[in-house]
């Protein structure tokens, strides 16, 4: 990782090239998404054929529930403890997030209260590369389960017998082998091989999240999340530790971004240095990490210079290692923080219960990570009597009449 000293210029320039990565990726998507929504199966097969070497005409679209069933026996006891161990805590946390219904009488006479409903379908998006992420699964499946979804499906391009073994365990019958951009249309617009959802659920590459972005006007999508971002913000600390969380979010992809932002210069060049041990110890062919792609080193005039930064690029992981309170108040926008030494990112991955699905580009700025109230439709219940009604009816019709909305004011006044 390269050392830079962080200056408004260094940061136009990290942020003009994740624009530049999502403009990019927003290109190729619409042709994909266009061409699914057009021709259905015959461009989903298409697309699977040339993007993931899949033959859907011979394997099949669906997993079939035997296979999901046998999956168990394919892998061991551990991995499945650990994978219900990661659901309890998600599902714990889920269970606290979920919206509550409630009644509250505004005037006498007037009662508004809010109903919980869950969306009816859904689909999971499941990121398939070189390995299923099973953990994923977890984190989509079981907060949809705390809602109450009815209808859940999953789609992965490959998944493996871990994937399916999860699936089993938490009572997801319908996976599709569909991945990419195509397989967002295809939820999204429904052919004939794959019905059309309410929602979609889950991160992926950037050609995934364009897509996303590009049906969402036609079908709800949880948030943008894209290539994974991390950054760390320390002036000392263990360099060992930090070099390995940023190592471990720069696995994800080629196009995963890492950065440690310090305003140490002898301590940067020990994160550095530490890098660089790591990687040369990593097994070969890590996702295609080097020290070129895995990110960046940006030393910082101050902390006060070191947050804003952090506060408008909005990564989707930050850690906080020294645990400092105050660096905590000055953080505004992050998808999740990690406090403290010991708050290793890959935990949060996958067991502490807190979602991994996040968003990045910029999106923290915005919103939080995915949370079961995703997964929720708040619907709004007014009951009004007539004596709510005429003590609201004044200040109605002179509303509606600074409007110049005078069929509102005659809807109240007709009743009187």
């Amino acid at each position: 990782m390269r050392i830079l000293k962080l200056t408004p210029r260094t940061e136009r320039w990290l942020l003009a090239r994740r624009a530049q990565r999502d403009n990019e990726a927003q290109s190729v998507a619409a042709e994909i998404v266009a061409d699914v929504r057009k021709r259905g199966d015959s461009a989903l097969f298409a697309w699977s054929k040339k993007l993931d070497d899949l033959d859907l005409t011979r394997a099949g679209v669906w997993i079939s529930r035997e296979e999901i069933r046998s999956a168990k026996s394919q892998v061991s006891p551990d991995f499945l403890k650990s994978v219900q161990r990661a659901a309890k805590n998600v599902r714990l946390v889920a269970e606290r997030q979920l919206p509550r219904p409630w009644t509250v009488e505004t005037e006498p006479g007037v009662k508004i209260s809010q109903r919980v409903s869950p969306i009816e379908s859904i689909g999971c998006y499941v990121p398939g590369g070189r390995f299923s992420l099973v953990s994923t699964l977890v984190m989509t499946v079981v907060p949809a389960r705390v809602a109450g979804v009815s209808r859940i499906i999953a789609v992965c391009p490959k998944p493996n017998a871990e994937l399916l073994a999860t699936a089993n365990l938490l009572g997801v019958e319908k996976i599709a082998r569909v991945g990419g951009a195509q397989a967002i249309a295809a939820l999204a617009y429904g052919t004939n091989s794959i019905p059309r959802v309410e929602k979609i659920f889950g991160p992926g590459n950037k050609y995934v999240t364009a897509a996303k972005q590009l049906v969402s006007s036609d079908c709800a999508i949880d948030l943008p999340a894209g290539p994974t971002e991390a950054v760390v913000l320390a002036a000392e600390g263990n360099a060992r530790w930090i070099a390995a969380d940023l190592l471990a979010q720069a696995e994800h992809a080629k196009d995963a971004a890492s950065f440690f932002v310090t305003t140490s210069r002898s301590f940067a060049k020990k994160v550095q240095r530490e890098i660089k041990w790591q990687l040369a110890e990593l097994p070969p062919g890590m996702a295609g990490v080097s020290t070129e792609t895995a990110g960046a080193i940006l030393l910082a005039d101050s902390l006060e210079q070191a947050c804003e930064f952090i506060n408008r690029f909005a990564p989707e992981h930050l850690s906080l290692p020294e645990s400092a309170e105050r660096l905590l108040q000055k953080t505004r926008s992050a998808g999740t923080i990690f406090l403290g030494p010991w708050g290793a990112q890959p935990l949060g991955d996958y067991a502490t219960g807190s979602n991994h699905v996040l968003p990045t580009g910029g999106w923290a700025r915005r919103r939080g990570g995915l949370s079961a109230a995703d997964f929720v439709k708040c619907i709004s219940v007014q009951a009004i009597r007539r004596n709510g009604f005429l003590r609201l009816a004044d200040a109605v019709e002179t509303l509606a009449e600074s409007e110049g909305l005078m069929a509102h004011r005659n809807a109240v006044r007709v009743r009187r």
